[in-house]
């Protein structure tokens, strides 16, 4: 599914090539992602300034999968929500590269942190899309002051799109 898209709403075309693969787990059907992956992406860039065309691969999986990754690259043996892979160092600010990497998530793991914070499950999966592409874009979260920055960035992201704050 690399291709030029038109936003959710018709007005912007997505600035990346984006794959979206469904690889398990019991995920809302593509058409509906893609959607939601469009919209997220857009208010990413548009909340960073981010300009330019990139291409960027987003795996639908499950917590068996992502429990696999996350403990060969993190030495975490358990399931996460979402992981990234950049592609390419990317500074924040700097140009895009071709390629911005990969963001997998996990089925039951979304699931289940939606339904705790009774959260629509929609707005989770963007949520995670955001945070997911942001660390792609160079963000991180491992100090409270980078923590902050991203959290931020987030909050906006999900404002632009009628999604309320997922931290408070």
């Amino acid at each position: 599914m690399a291709e030029d898209r038109k936003s959710g709403d018709g007005d912007f075309s997505v600035p990346a090539d984006i794959d979206i693969s469904i690889e398990a787990g019991d995920w809302p059907d593509e058409a509906a992602l893609t959607r939601l992956v469009d919209r997220a992406v857009l208010a990413a860039f548009a909340e960073t300034g981010v300009a330019g065309h990139s291409e960027l691969s987003i795996v639908f999986s499950d917590d068996a999968h992502i429990r696999g990754l996350n403990a060969n690259w993190r030495g975490k043996d358990k399931p996460t929500n979402v992981l990234s892979f950049p592609a390419f160092p990317f500074p924040k600010g700097g140009p895009l590269p071709p390629m911005l990497g990969d963001i997998v998530l996990a089925a039951e793991t979304v699931a289940r942190e939606a339904a705790l914070e009774d959260k629509p499950l929609d707005n989770h999966i963007t949520h995670l899309v955001i945070h997911g592409l942001l660390h792609l874009l160079g963000y991180d979260h491992e100090t409270d002051t980078e923590a902050e920055e991203m959290e931020a960035i987030e909050r906006s992201a999900l404002a632009r799109l009628a999604i309320p704050d997922p931290y408070a």
